[in-house]
């Protein structure tokens, strides 16, 4: 750390207080995003409060997308952090049921075809090589491991997200990440859900890359099309099958 301060919490609202202070050190030593933050422990010391504490308040950080921590090296700036920043912390159903997953992918439908559409008119030359990048290495694992690609496909839809130009879009979608995931990890009994999805990532790369935002719009809406007829077909599988049980 260079001259700038961490100066001792006094106050009651010992939270905030917290991530107010952490906002004054990252601004005040000038970080940017992608720099690393230091220690949980040094923090603590510097601003007289317990690592739990500090843990807390970098958790809340990392669910809005500020900061990622990586196992094993430590804490690192993912965003601009500024004093007058707003928080907007989202309450999400922790439930599997099909009303739960609905309600999330109403809001994604949302977020992926306006993304798309900044995406083909922001993107340029390298934006584009790095979004075919992801997508060649998700369509690989998909065949390779048999359709399981998940996390390739989150780091596509990433890349959409981040060549938006609109932070708050990543933002947003990493503070649902669990919820999202859920679809591929409890998929409602579909064994090949989000399977019919997968020729649209490459339809939606296509459209971002002639610069065609209509085009754009229409595919991503494709692709949350297909994920929804997949929910769908799973809680019909699950409705039948409460019905056989019922019956016994």
């Amino acid at each position: 750390m260079t001259g700038s301060v961490l100066l001792p919490v006094q106050t009651a609202s010992r939270d905030d207080a917290v991530l107010q202070a952490l906002v004054d050190f990252v601004t005040g030593e000038a970080l940017n995003p992608g720099d690393r933050l230091p220690t949980e422990r040094l923090l603590a010391e510097h601003l007289k409060v317990s690592r739990t504490t500090v843990r807390e308040a970098l958790t809340r950080w990392q669910e809005l997308g500020l900061v990622e921590r990586r196992q094993g090296s430590g804490t690192y700036l993912k965003a601009v952090v500024t004093r007058n920043m707003l928080h907007m912390p989202l309450t999400l159903p922790s439930g599997n049921d099909f009303n739960s997953l609905m309600h999330t992918l109403e809001i994604r439908r949302g977020l992926e075809a306006e993304a798309a559409v900044l995406c083909a008119e922001r993107a340029n030359d390298a934006d584009l090589a790095l979004i075919e990048h992801k997508l060649i290495v998700m369509e690989e694992a998909f065949h390779v491991r048999h359709g399981m690609s998940a996390d390739e496909d989150w780091d596509f839809h990433l890349a959409v997200f981040r060549t938006s130009g609109n932070p708050l879009f990543e933002q947003i979608i990493a503070a649902m990440y669990e919820m999202f995931h859920r679809f591929w990890e409890h998929p409602l009994g579909v064994r090949d859900f989000g399977h019919a999805s997968f020729p649209y990532h490459r339809t939606l790369f296509n459209a971002i890359a002639a610069r065609d935002p209509v085009a754009a719009r229409a595919e991503a809406l494709k692709l949350i099309a297909t994920v929804e007829d997949d929910l769908r077909r799973g809680a019909a599988n699950l409705k039948k099958q409460n019905k056989s049980r019922a019956a016994e």
